[in-house]
């Protein structure tokens, strides 16, 4: 197999190894963690807003069983 036909098959992968790289070099991890927590956050918390009943009659169910 030769260079051109290993980057046709595993660019992505390398392409994402590099990427990664970069992120943990740089310490861009941290950041993009808080990012994705602040994300989580809000959709979850519009979800429960949302759906506030369905919500509370599965929490009282969790809470029952234990």
């Amino acid at each position: 197999m030769n260079i051109k036909e290993f980057w046709n098959n595993y660019k992505g992968a390398i392409i994402g190894v590099l990427i990664s790289i970069l992120i943990l070099v740089t310490r861009l991890h941290d950041l993009i963690l808080a990012i994705v927590v602040i994300v989580l956050g809000a959709i979850i918390g519009n979800y429960v807003q949302q759906n506030k009943e369905d919500v509370k009659g599965k929490l009282k169910g969790f809470i029952d069983k234990m």
